[in-house]
């Protein structure tokens, strides 16, 4: 046996903590005190470990009293603040807003922020000895699965439909929830659901037995690239899905798991099935015929822990019986039970209090000042400004004084349906409607919801006359929230829902020519056609789910005060109708996503939002125009706000293949950058466009020669619904022959 050294025993001692065992010895390194801790298991407690991942009355993991180790709980979720977790917690914007800003720095504070509270609130858990769901260290988040169909209900979680972008800011929030410091992890993410996953979710079959049938390259190019981004960012763990990849449920997909995962990316963290993924394999798909079976091969695939719906008997719990007629090694038990056993060191469970700072945050840090400031910034930031004729916004305060301002729609003063999936619950007092939010002004404010939930029913059109007729603005607040779509809730069409529509109409009739600003909370894609055509409708904004702060927020955005320029782009493609939505159950790529989309013009592209002010780029350079083929290529360009306001703007980078030889997207982004610019002024800016960037997926990642366009500018090239700001383009030249990625 290897004994601490005189140092550690001092300092356990000064601690008056008995130090016992090599795995508590913080002088050791890493691996030397998981040897010892793995080794002193046996196979139950192996097994225990394995199969109590949480989830219902599953978790936590069981503690092991022989050697002194406490129960834990794997199910925490983390999306955007300590959701579903006992009391308090700040609710920062829904993931898909999040994604709107293009902002990996605010992704990262955000995430940062969040795993502050998780830690406080961990530890006000452990002090009084609260193992139940929710109160561990380990988040389920961030989601990376491609918003790949307008209509999936779960798109609100996501960060839209780009892998570049999705992958950017992946890498933001796994860093920001696992904090900097060297030895102690804040708290741990998780990335998910690997992989293929984007829906169905209930429409037109389950995504519980659903098989997702997809062409290498779309896996390659489209699915995977963010998760890879989340394995380089250091993330503890992945999550596997409930869908079929080609016929191989995703929790026993070795390929998927072992060969890619572990093999082709290095990972060392621990997979974690979806909750009640593994039971699935057997009674949903019918892949295997007993738990014995699933249990078999979901671990030798790569399976380390499951969460279940409810069983008593966790399928893993065959998994003691699977080593005794050697259908699984106990060598391959230990190896998954190992990354378990490392998270947890890593979060300071088996060290002295003392040597870990966040161990000493408390209650007094969650819905601090700070993060409520927070909470506003990045609702502020989320928000994209789709219409704004005849400079219908910003509203002036000074002219608001003393007018009237009606406030309708049902998501006018409904908290409720602001926040989406997976919200964190915040002290009521900090919750600002758009109703709330607006009576913070020097106006006359009337309130008619006309609907009393989003789904909009019934419609009460004398309520939402008065109002309206009465006022100098109008403020209609229409959207979906998760009534509509949701996880297990996929939406059926792109229409408003329910007599949204007329009332929106209706309040432009009543309106009678007088400002009409339509403020919209959803997640996937909305037919605001006729909205966006009307010059009754002066404004369109986008706010998706900006949770605690939306009130706040709006009245800031609106008025355009300091700070609160609109400048966020729209992550996803808005189709102009059904007939540009593609099957949801078809995994293949085509007419999907600003990549691939079809000859006719979207309702609203990727990338598109307006702003206050106007921009003009110039001066774009690219260095060398001719290069090597693992070459990475400069590139600087000038943004200048000619405009009369201080703003924000987003300069996105957009590459072209001349001649692949295989398909590849019509144009990818490869750089975004979202920069203040004042008034008048102008910053030059620079990006470095890697080699990797350009490869392409022909039976392996693959470099090719050949002339390709770099786009510049604040959104795509060639839309038809665009900002007023140019997109430059400059040509150059890969030289050399064609080889695989792996060889640069």
């Amino acid at each position: 046996m290897c004994w601490p050294g005189a140092a550690a025993l001092l300092l356990w001692a000064g601690l008056g903590l008995a130090q016992d065992y090599p795995f508590r010895d913080p002088t050791l390194p890493w691996e030397q005190r998981l040897d010892d801790l793995i080794g002193r298991l046996t196979l139950r407690e192996l097994v225990l470990q394995m199969a109590r991942g949480g989830a219902k009355y599953n978790g936590p993991a069981p503690p092991i009293e022989r050697l002194g180790i406490k129960p834990y709980n794997w199910n925490t979720e983390c999306l955007r603040g300590d959701g579903e977790a006992p009391g308090w917690a700040t609710a920062f914007p829904q993931a898909l807003g999040l994604a709107a800003s293009f902002s990996p720095e605010l992704v990262h504070r955000v995430a940062n922020a969040t795993a502050t509270e998780v830690r406080a609130k961990h530890n006000f858990f452990m002090s009084t000895g609260s193992y139940g769901d929710h109160t561990g260290l380990s988040c389920f988040s961030p989601v990376l699965n491609i918003m790949r169909h307008p209509l999936w209900g779960r798109n609100q979680e996501t960060y839209g439909e780009d892998p570049f972008l999705s992958a950017e800011l992946a890498v933001a929030f796994v860093q920001g929830l696992q904090g900097d410091h060297p030895r102690y992890v804040k708290a741990s993410a998780g990335c998910k659901h690997f992989s293929v996953h984007g829906g169905p979710e209930n429409v037109p079959v389950s995504r519980l037995s659903f098989d997702a049938k997809v062409q290498e390259r779309d896996w390659r190019m489209t699915f995977l690239p963010q998760f890879q981004a989340c394995v380089r960012a250091g993330s503890y763990s992945i999550m596997c899905s409930y869908n079929r990849i080609n016929g191989v449920p995703a929790c026993a997909n070795k390929k998927l798991l072992t060969d890619i995962l572990r093999a082709e990316w290095g990972f060392q963290g621990y997979v974690v099935s979806d909750e009640g993924a593994v039971e699935l394999i057997m009674l949903a798909h019918r892949y295997t015929h007993s738990f014995l079976e699933t249990a078999i091969a979901s671990v030798n695939a790569g399976c380390n822990l499951e969460l279940s719906f409810s069983l008593t008997e966790n399928v893993f719990m065959s998994v003691s019986e699977a080593v005794a007629k050697g259908n699984i090694t106990l060598e391959t038990v230990r190896a998954r039970v190992r990354p378990l056993f490392h998270t947890r060191l890593r979060l300071g469970e088996f060290d002295p209090p003392a040597m870990n700072p966040y161990s000493t945050l408390d209650l007094s840090a969650v819905q601090s000042p700070a993060h409520r400031t927070l909470a506003v910034e990045a609702a502020i930031k989320s928000f994209v400004l789709l219409k704004n004729k005849r400079g219908t916004l910003p509203l002036s305060a000074q002219a608001l004084a003393g007018q009237r301002i009606a406030v309708v729609g049902p998501f006018a003063d409904n908290p409720r349906v602001l926040f989406g999936d997976y919200a964190p619950i915040p002290d009521p007092q900090y919750i600002y409607t758009p109703r709330r939010g607006l009576e913070t002004l020097p106006a006359n404010i009337t309130f008619a919801a006309g609907c009393s939930e989003p789904k909009c029913q019934r419609y009460s059109p004398g309520e939402v006359e008065g109002a309206v007729r009465a006022a100098d603005v109008v403020v209609v607040c229409l959207g979906t929230g998760t009534d509509l779509e949701t996880e297990a809730n996929d939406r059926r069409d792109l229409s408003l829902p329910g007599h949204q529509r007329e009332l929106l109409q209706d309040a432009v009739a009543w309106a009678a020519g007088r400002p009409v600003i339509l403020l919209l909370f959803n997640a996937g894609p909305l037919d605001v056609g006729w909205a966006q055509a009307h010059h009754g409708v002066g404004a369109i904004l986008a706010c998706f789910f900006p949770a605690q702060a939306a009130g706040i927020a709006i009245r800031k955005v609106l008025l355009g005060e300091e700070g609160a320029s609109p400048a966020g782009r729209l992550p996803a493609t808005w189709p102009a109708g059904m007939d540009q939505v593609p099957a949801m159950e078809n995994y293949t790529m085509e007419g999907r996503t600003y990549r691939y989309y079809g000859p006719e013009a979207p309702l609203y592209p990727f990338g598109y939002g307006l702003s206050y002010t106007t921009f003009l780029y110039r001066d774009l350079v690219l260095s060398p125009t001719a290069l090597p083929l693992c070459a990475n290529l400069s590139v600087s360009v000038v943004v200048e706000n000619t405009g009369q306001r201080d703003g924000e703007e987003v300069v996105q980078l957009y590459l072209r293949w001349a001649q692949p030889s295989v398909p590849v997207p019509r144009w990818q982004l490869v750089g975004f950058r979202r920069v203040p610019v004042a008034a008048g002024r102008a910053a030059k800016l620079l990006f470095l466009v890697t080699y990797v960037q350009r490869a392409v997926w022909a039976e392996q990642w693959l470099l090719e020669p050949g002339a390709f366009t770099l786009f510049v500018g604040g959104q795509q090239p060639g839309q038809e619904t665009c900002a007023s700001s140019e997109v430059l383009r400059a040509e150059f030249a890969v030289t050399g022959t064609s080889r695989p990625l792996s060889r640069c």
